[in-house]
C-alpha cells in the first residue's frame, strides 16, 4: 500500500454493501480514518433519505475524527422488486423510493458534508452512478427510475464540481457496469444475462469486482487526482465505449 490517504478522514456511505465495503477497506488500508454509514452493519447506522439522519451522520464523523476530507457516496439500490421498469409500467412506489435512495441521499450527505470539507480547506467528493446514467438500457436493463436517479447523480456532481472548484472541493463520478455484489444477483444467476456480458463488458466478458470500483475511488479521493474535477469515469469493462 502507498498511504495515498494518510491523515485523511473519509466518510463512506453504503459501507455495508459490496462496493462500499470494498472502498472502506481500501481507504483504510491506504491510511484513511474511515467512518462508514449504512442502514445497518456499519460504524454508524442511519437512514440517509432523512435529512436529520444524514446531518447527524456527518456530524458524528467529524466529532469522532475531528475533520472531514473525503466523501464517498456508495449507497444505492435497484428498484426491480418494487416495480421499476419502463416508464409506462414503472410503479410510483419504485420511482419515489429509487430516487430517494440513489439521488436524495447524495444530495443530503453533500449538503451537510460540504461545509465540513470547506472548514478543512477543501477535499474530494466521489459519487457512484452507473453506466445506465450514461446510456439507455435495452429490454434486459430497462429500469427507468434507476436510470433517472443515476443520471441525476452525474448532473448533481458536475454542478458541484463547478460551484466549489474555487474553494478547493473536487467532485467526481464513477459509473460502474455490472459488478459482483448482492445487488447484481439477478445477473449472476441468469445464464442469458451472464452470456450478454461477453459483448457488453468485453474487456473480461464477466462481471467486474467491487475492488475495481474501489481502486477508481481511491484515485479520485486522493491527491493523485488533485487536478481532476467534474469527471465521469466509467468502470465498465468497455460497456460505454461503443
Amino acid at each position: 500500500m502507498t498511504g495515498a490517504l494518510a491523515e485523511k478522514v473519509a466518510l463512506v456511505t453504503g459501507a455495508a454493501g459490496g462496493i462500499g465495503s470494498a472502498t472502506a477497506s481500501l481507504f483504510a488500508d491506504e491510511g484513511a480514518q474511515v467512518f462508514g454509514v449504512d442502514l445497518q452493519g456499519a460504524d454508524h447506522d442511519a437512514d440517509l433519505t432523512e435529512a436529520e439522519e444524514a446531518e447527524f451522520a456527518v456530524r458524528a464523523c467529524v466529532e469522532r475524527h475531528g475533520r472531514l476530507d473525503v466523501v464517498f457516496n456508495g449507497l444505492g439500490m435497484s428498484g426491480r422488486r418494487l416495480g421499476d421498469g419502463p416508464v409506462d409500467t414503472c410503479t410510483l412506489e419504485a420511482w419515489e423510493h429509487v430516487l430517494d435512495v440513489n439521488l436524495k441521499t447524495i444530495f443530503l450527505v453533500c449538503k451537510y458534508a460540504v461545509p465540513e470539507l470547506l472548514e478543512a480547506g477543501g477535499g474530494s467528493i466521489v459519487n457512484v452512478s452507473s453506466v445506465l446514467g450514461l446510456v439507455g438500457g435495452d429490454e434486459d436493463w430497462s429500469t427507468h427510475a434507476y436510470a433517472a436517479s443515476k443520471g441525476g447523480v452525474i448532473a448533481l456532481t458536475r454542478a458541484m464540481a463547478v460551484t466549489y472548484a474555487k474553494r478547493g472541493i473536487r467532485a467526481n463520478v464513477i459509473c460502474p457496469a455490472v459488478i459482483r455484489t448482492p445487488q447484481s444477483r439477478r445477473v449472476q444467476d441468469d445464464p442469458h444475462l451472464r452470456a450478454r456480458l461477453k459483448d457488453l463488458q468485453p474487456l473480461t466478458g464477466d462481471l467486474g469486482e467491487p475492488e475495481d470500483v474501489a481502486r477508481a475511488a481511491l484515485y479520485l479521493a486522493g491527491d493523485a487526482s488533485r487536478f481532476v474535477t467534474g469527471v465521469v469515469l466509467p468502470v465498465d469493462g468497455g460497456w460505454t465505449a461503443k
